[in-house]
């Protein structure tokens, strides 16, 4: 399988990698490091990143952020940064992505577990991890040509084995799941 991997060189991007080399053909997409550089935020270099990696059997993001701060010192911007980075920059490769997945194929976003359950100080990751979620859930319901769209759910990376993470990530490209919010290291 042809896996397009955006943030290979992140936190959980370097966790997965190795793994999915194994057994699939691995392409890396990064800000500053990866087989191609890419800014996900920014429309043209997501257009340019497919048409650097041709067609692929699944995309996999594990990029996006977001802004943590207690609700009296945030401000609009720290909200739309996070609408920008994590929750626009995901939706637009699955819009632009669509035509660069092959048939029967996967598109796997990242989330997080903040988004279902916030604690204080975390509107401002609350807002694109559970819109993200959503955005899953209608969207899988028109996917075009048996292409499945999941999202992994990720608690605190630094609690959550790496077996687990990439054994989610497996599942979601590997399964027939389609809407899928996969669950990792919630308690």
């Amino acid at each position: 399988m042809k896996i397009l991997l955006i943030g290979a060189t992140g936190a959980i991007g370097r966790l997965i990698q190795p793994a999915l080399q194994i057994d699939h053909d691995v392409i890396s997409v990064g800000r500053s490091n990866g087989d191609i550089l890419a800014d996900i935020s920014a429309i043209t270099d997501i257009r340019h990143l497919f048409k650097r990696s041709g067609k692929v059997d699944a995309i996999i993001c594990v990029a996006g952020s977001s802004v943590t701060g207690e609700l009296d010192a945030m401000d609009i911007t720290g909200y739309e940064a996070g609408i920008q980075q994590k929750l626009l920059s995901q939706i637009n490769l699955v819009l632009i992505g669509l035509n660069y997945v092959n048939d029967n194929g996967s598109i796997t976003l990242i989330s997080g577990k903040i988004g279902e359950s916030p604690v204080k100080g975390s509107s401002g990751k609350a807002v694109p991890n559970g819109a993200v979620n959503s955005f899953v859930k209608a969207a899988a319901l028109e996917m075009p040509r048996g292409i499945r769209l999941n999202a992994i759910s990720p608690a605190k990376i630094s609690d959550i084995p790496a077996n687990d993470l990439v054994l989610a990530y497996i599942k979601s490209i590997e399964s027939k799941l389609n809407g899928a919010i996969i669950r990792i290291g919630y308690k």
